[in-house]
């Protein structure tokens, strides 16, 4: 797999892109540095699917900004328009920390059939974490439904998965330049639904 990056600046902030070709379904993390463990996901389910991923982080930043994905746009960078253009489906991981849904994985974007279809494969992560579709039980700045946003500009949509602490990494605490370390269920059951996604597309 061939991986290329791009050094962009968006509202003055600085952030390093690093694109890693695949196949045509795409993992996309917009905020790497901020949503602790979205980074590794995007990577480690990359690479078990063959799947496209993108990757924003702001290496040595000690307190990372926090840019709305549909700010992130694709003028603003050449990799996020080559991903764009390359997937046909895309997996945008973000991270929540919803008091009051510790255990959620919040499934937003335009694709519906897509969520509902990855919610089956994130099923097998039940009693630990629920897997939630349903527009109206997801909170609207998670819905990840904005025309702007990433999530929705290749070819098919895609779907926003928003996870919470305990899905994203196996840490309680942040710590600057300490790589996040994802729980391997959660690894293989995104795979599993990303897998099904790819077979969805080429039917």
């Amino acid at each position: 797999m061939t991986t290329r990056t791009e050094q962009v600046e968006i509202e003055g902030v600085r952030l390093l892109a690093t694109l890693t070709q695949g196949g045509d379904t795409g993992l996309l993390a917009l905020h790497g540095s901020n949503e602790g463990g979205t980074a590794e996901l995007a990577r480690s389910v990359g690479e078990l699917c063959d799947a496209t991923s993108l990757v924003f982080t702001q290496p040595g930043v000690p307190e990372p900004v926090h840019i709305p994905s549909p700010r992130m746009a694709v003028e603003h960078c050449g990799l996020l328009r080559d991903f764009l253009a390359q997937v046909t489906v895309v997996v945008s991981l973000h991270g929540h920390m919803r008091p009051t849904a510790p255990r959620s994985i919040f499934l937003g974007g335009g694709n519906r059939p897509a969520a509902r279809l990855l919610a089956a494969e994130l099923d097998a992560l039940r009693p630990e974490f629920e897997a939630v579709t349903d527009l109206d039980e997801i909170p609207v700045s998670l819905r990840g439904l904005h025309a702007r946003n990433p999530v929705n500009l290749t070819r098919g949509g895609g779907v926003q998965v928003e996870l919470p602490l305990a899905a994203r990494t196996r840490r309680r605490g942040w710590a600057p330049g300490v790589p996040d370390t994802p729980p391997q269920s959660v690894i293989d059951a995104l795979a599993k639904g990303v897998e099904s996604l790819a077979a969805m597309t080429e039917r």
